[in-house]
């Protein structure tokens, strides 16, 4: 196993044991009762701290994996951390997973072998500088649909806008981290424009998943936000940044890609938590579809909390503060 696809691995399990402890979190929070001091709810819920340490891990090895390993690799392998999440659900939380979910592991675990056999090791081919350019400007365009997204007043259309905004942010970290080159010194990179277009990017895909679990439901927003972190970077590594498949291999790289995809996305609707009881409150209001961390609650019981991405920094936690007692 190369070092590379060592670390997309280690970025996958990362961020999939992250997703389990930060639910455990949650939990173990929620049961605090009111008026607890802010010490004791610290160490409560540290299993959601060590998950965010983990998030941290993932996103590291992730960007080493990038060093060497296409796009379409890496971001599919990460995209796969919903697979040891579920896997760990049912350990951990005690959850039980159908034959669905079972044959969307299988798939994951094929695509990915797959992918992994048929991907041609190597660093990317730089375009130039003017790929910076054209990633600040794919950031301003990420920011424009955040814009567009929070202020429509279709709660569901801006939920669709948000999730594409979210996959074009987390894809844009994993296409400057493919680019980034760390210099020596290190703190070189404070004024590397591909550094501050990855942090761009990573800012407005944060806020923008927040947004989108805030108004839409989570099998939407987790799925759209899948297919568009995993597909478009893919896209541009493949006809931008010398991203190849070994000689061959193409049909078995596509058909391997599908099939990671897929499950991934069938996986990720086991965050979609149960339906609420019938009420006479205007759905629009309605907090499990108002507030992201309902979604999150639910994990430990009725889905899974859904985290980390290629090359990207912590940004999906089981809920906002304001879910939280």
């Amino acid at each position: 196993m190369t070092p590379g696809l060592l670390g997309a691995l280690l970025a996958a399990l990362a961020y999939g044991t992250a997703s389990v402890l930060q639910a455990l979190g949650v939990r173990a929070l929620a049961a605090t009762p009111a008026g607890t001091s802010l010490l004791r709810r610290a160490r409560v819920a540290w299993p959601y701290g060590v998950g965010l340490a983990l998030d941290g891990l993932g996103f590291l090895a992730s960007v080493a994996a990038l060093r060497t390993l296409p796009l379409f690799l890496v971001e599919s392998a990460v995209a796969s951390s919903v697979a040891v999440t579920a896997v760990l659900s049912v350990a951990v939380l005690g959850l039980r997973i159908g034959a669905g979910e079972v044959v969307a592991l299988v798939a994951v675990c094929t695509g990915l072998t797959g992918l992994a056999l048929s991907a041609a090791d190597g660093p990317a081919v730089h375009p130039g500088p003017g790929a910076t350019w054209w990633l600040l400007a794919a950031a301003a365009l990420v920011a424009g649909l955040v814009v567009v997204g929070a202020v429509d007043h279709d709660r569901r259309r801006g939920a669709v806008l948000l999730s594409v905004a979210a996959g074009l942010g987390f894809g844009g970290v994993g296409v400057a981290a493919r680019l980034l080159e760390v210099p020596d010194p290190v703190w070189g990179v404070l004024t590397d424009g591909l550094a501050w277009s990855l942090a761009a990017h990573a800012g407005l895909a944060t806020v923008a998943y927040a947004l989108a679990l805030a108004r839409g439901r989570v099998t939407t927003v987790a799925a759209l936000t899948f297919a568009t972190e995993t597909v478009v970077p893919a896209l541009v590594g493949l006809l931008a940044l010398g991203d190849a498949v070994l000689p061959g291999r193409g049909p078995i790289a596509l058909a391997s890609f599908v099939a990671t995809l897929a499950g991934c996305i069938a996986l990720a609707g086991r965050a979609e938590p149960a339906e609420p009881a019938e009420s006479s409150e205007p759905t629009g209001t309605r907090q499990e579809d108002s507030d992201g961390g309902e979604a999150a609650a639910a994990a430990g019981e009725d889905g899974l909390v859904i985290s980390g991405d290629a090359a990207a920094p912590p940004r999906r936690p089981p809920g906002p503060p304001s879910a939280l007692p």
